[in-house]
């Protein structure tokens, strides 16, 4: 039977060696990439509740005209 602890030991080593492999982003590239997805967020956003307006009026409009 394995030793769990040896094998949680194991994993943890090796996922250190991979994170300290990784390219890791200076506070600029951070920055500007935090504002370009604050960006596209609040776009999103916004197109979709235009979307939903506009779609809630047409379906408003069309049912008072079957009414």
């Amino acid at each position: 039977m394995k030793n769990p602890f040896r094998s949680t030991r194991v994993f943890f080593g090796e996922m250190i060696g991979e994170l300290q492999k990784a390219t890791w982003p200076t506070w600029t590239e951070l920055r500007d990439s935090t504002i370009v997805v604050i960006a596209a967020a609040l776009i999103l956003g916004l197109f979709t509740s235009i979307s939903d307006f506009s779609l809630l009026e047409v379906v408003q409009t069309f049912t008072r005209w079957v009414r």
